[in-house]
């Protein structure tokens, strides 16, 4: 999973930084629609996060995690044709709605796989965090790379599906390997220890 991680996170984390580098550099949209822009991105991520933990809820979180990183890949191809006015703000509403599901799924799906009881929690998630945190250096700088390569930046939007790609084939290779607490996985809880059932009727005889 958090090879997974590693990489589409490489992508949503990119496209969150650049975004109104890409609205002021490329479509040159003025100040007010760059801060309605950033304002659009938090609150419809607060909806996407909402909405796909409903889905999660029915399909599992692998399965939902996958869905946003395949919307995620349309957005890629989206953003290389995107034009300033309302594709631009619609494109923004679909990476918010996005960027919240992935993010919080991410950490809900990961804090189902770490050993229950376990005593370093810290641990487990300060190692997420450097995860993260090395997927947004190389992301950003395969960013500026292929746009001073390529001179555009639309060709560096375009190049981020590669992440989204890898990633999703990761997560899709964990299908058929259940999660704990998992809706989406059957029951599959260790049998009581004796001493749970010594005192019970059943126990007894």
């Amino acid at each position: 999973f958090l090879l997974a991680y590693f990489t589409y996170n490489m992508g949503v984390q990119t496209v969150m930084y650049v975004a109104t580098i890409f609205g002021d550099k490329v479509l040159q949209l003025d100040s007010t629609s760059l801060i309605v822009t950033i304002l659009l991105l938090q609150i419809v991520g607060i909806l996407g996060a909402w909405l796909f933990a409903k889905l999660s809820d029915h399909i599992g979180n692998t399965r939902a995690l996958s869905w946003a990183v395949f919307i995620w890949m349309l957005i890629c191809i989206a953003g290389y044709y995107v034009q300033k006015g309302w594709s631009f703000f619609a494109l923004a509403a679909v990476i918010g709605l996005t960027m919240g599901a992935v993010q919080s799924l991410s950490r809900s799906t990961y804090s189902k796989i770490i050993p229950e009881n376990t005593p370093n929690n810290a641990a487990f998630f300060s190692f997420f965090d450097v995860v993260e945190k090395l997927g947004i250096v190389i992301g950003t700088l395969s960013f500026g790379l292929i746009g001073q390569i390529t001179g555009s930046m639309r060709n560096s939007i375009l190049s981020l599906i590669v992440f989204f790609i890898f990633g999703l084939g990761f997560l899709l290779s964990l299908r058929g390997k259940k999660l704990r607490d998992d809706p989406s996985a059957p029951a599959n809880m260790p049998p009581p220890p004796a001493s749970s059932v010594a005192g019970t009727p059943l126990a007894a005889r």
